[in-house]
């Protein structure tokens, strides 16, 4: 049962484009174990950022 409600919360986040933190740390610690990480919240802000262009997208002059 816990595997299917992972598997859901996974889908869920992926959908708004939310990547999972947990596989975000582990990959980076995995390459180099030295390497910084960024926090939870910086890396919600990433993804984000990355989905919905942050401050650098250009609007439409329509």
């Amino acid at each position: 049962m816990a595997e299917l409600w992972r598997a859901v919360v996974h889908t869920a986040r992926l959908m708004v484009g939310q990547r999972d933190y947990d596989v975000y740390v582990s990959s980076r610690r995995r390459f180099d174990p030295e390497a910084q990480v960024m926090s939870r919240e910086a890396f919600f802000r990433y993804c984000q950022e990355q989905r919905y262009g942050g401050k650098s997208v250009k609007k439409c002059p329509c």
